[in-house]
């Protein structure tokens, strides 16, 4: 695949959707590929399929136009999975695949084995929403595009902090700011700021932590009390694992929280300093999967 536009030749119908519990990446990717379709192929009737979006990133272009409600999938001659490592973690949204003509997958999961009938896959990209960068005529990237995808790179690579960022990562960046993004409040709306809730649960988190294996390793548990008692819910945690690995001499951290109302299921949240410690594979083992740095 060398281009989004070689795959809409002759499409009438589409269908996006990306992984359950949507992040910054998966909601940035989603609503870039959704928002170039609306703009620029207006002939062609698209439809974006996502669970709930956080709070946060509602100020994108159309994101009051996703379909959360289950139920509503149609017969369409192209479905586009972004950033989805395996059509199990496509939720609901995976019964689209029976439907659809079909299906590209676009993703940066290392655990992606390749699903549909083209793919894009790369796992050494920063993110998905880079991935749709590259697929995308660049003259066609107006300011609201450009938005999409920079929130998506920047939740990916921990603000360009993660090793997953490259000069290309760097250069595809720049590019984006110079459509006239306000950059600064991209970052402080949807990565800086929490509510005090979250720092209230952030903190619980950070009491409750344990030491492993001589330092190079913590974990911490939330349940569901925790949660109840802060006035959270699991899409709150975003980004307690990742504090919790920024501890001096740890290697990993673990973060155990209970699903929202199972009181026997627990999900898991892995970060790691390196590549010394690969906790995608560590995930793949328990039926999960992700990024070598963090799954």
């Amino acid at each position: 695949m060398e281009s989004l536009e070689e795959q809409l030749q002759g499409v009438r119908s589409v269908a996006i959707a990306g992984h359950i519990k949507p992040d910054g990446d998966c909601v940035g990717s989603c609503l870039a590929a959704y928002n170039y379709l609306k703009e620029y192929h207006p002939q062609i009737k698209v439809k974006l399929y996502l669970e709930p979006i956080p709070n946060i990133f509602k100020f994108l272009s159309r994101a009051e136009e996703i379909i959360s409600e289950s139920g509503q999938f149609e017969n369409v001659d192209l479905f586009i999975v972004l950033d989805c490592g395996d059509s199990g973690r496509l939720g609901e949204a995976a019964n689209q695949l029976k439907s659809a003509e079909r299906v590209i997958c676009i993703d940066h999961h290392f655990s992606n084995s390749g699903f549909g009938d083209a793919s894009y896959i790369f796992p050494n990209a920063s993110s998905t929403s880079e991935l749709i960068f590259d697929l995308l005529p660049k003259e066609r990237i107006t300011r609201q595009i450009a938005e999409c995808i920079y929130v998506g790179i920047i939740h990916d690579t921990g603000l360009f902090q993660y090793s997953c960022t490259s000069p290309k990562t760097m250069r595809t960046a720049a590019f984006l700011m110079e459509t006239g993004i306000d950059f600064t409040e991209i970052v402080d709306k949807t990565y800086v700021q929490k509510t005090y809730e979250q720092n209230l649960v952030l903190a619980r988190a950070i009491e409750k932590s344990r030491m492993h294996l001589d330092g190079r390793c913590i974990s911490s548990v939330i349940t569901s009390e925790d949660m109840a008692e802060c006035h959270v819910l699991p899409k709150h945690l975003d980004g307690i694992s990742a504090q919790l690995r920024a501890t001096k001499g740890v290697e990993a951290a673990v973060l155990f929280y209970q699903k929202e109302n199972d009181a026997k299921e627990y999900k898991i949240s892995l970060r790691a300093a390196s590549d010394a410690v690969n906790v995608a594979e560590i995930a793949m083992h328990y039926g999960g999967g992700g990024h070598v740095r963090a799954a």
